[in-house]
């Protein structure tokens, strides 16, 4: 697929489906580029869509047949808008450093594929709100699905994450909800946590 250069080559591309619950429509969208009236378009459509169907079957379909409804915050950025928001600290990283991440139409260093969304799951807002650990979602994700990377942020006591898919997974935990820390850093052998999430629903894949 080229990249769209006409309202209706790029409704093609927004009704592509990426799995049964998820279109590409939702992950183009952005702050960033709606108020600075950036591109925010696949230079690469097929490159994205192939690694938002991992993203989204591997992760974010278990996370909304366990969960409910997953909310999109933010997911794809074009190099444009990456590029604006990092140079603006607008809290986005260099654009090397979210090359298959954010980027999704872009291999990183090693010649990898990834994708990354930024994601809040309302059923465990609530939970958290109410004072439950936000290591509790992290452990249960560990331990339940093929992530890559995660990163937790306050964002309002939302408890909204970036949670990545990648071709090799780097199996990383960071929290920016105070007090930071990385929680886990490489190490995909099960944790022993099981007990923070004990009241938490069974993994169902759809």
């Amino acid at each position: 697929m080229r990249r769209p250069e006409s309202v209706k080559a790029l409704e093609t591309l927004g009704r592509t489906r990426l799995s049964p619950s998820f279109f590409m429509r939702e992950f183009l969208y952005s702050e960033i580029a709606n108020l600075h009236g950036l591109s925010n378009i696949p230079d690469d459509p097929d490159l994205a869509i192939e690694v938002g169907r991992k993203l989204c079957e591997e992760l974010l379909e278990p996370l909304n047949a366990t969960f409910g409804r997953v909310a999109i915050r933010s997911s794809y950025r074009s190099c444009l808008v990456n590029q604006f928001g990092n140079e603006n600290k607008l809290g986005c990283a260099r654009n090397e450093a979210n090359y298959a991440g954010h980027i999704w139409d872009k291999r990183d260093a090693e010649g990898l594929t990834g994708a990354m969304a930024c994601i809040v799951l309302p059923w465990f807002t609530d939970r958290y709100q109410q004072g439950t650990d936000w290591r509790a979602l992290a452990y249960w994700i560990h331990d339940h699905l093929p992530y890559s990377s995660l990163e937790f942020f306050p964002s309002d006591g939302l408890c909204a994450f970036n949670i990545g898919w990648h071709e090799k997974p780097k199996k990383i935990i960071h929290n920016y909800i105070p007090p930071a820390c990385k929680l886990i850093n490489g190490d995909a052998s099960p944790s022993d946590q099981a007990m923070l999430y004990a009241d938490f629903p069974l993994l169902r894949q759809k």
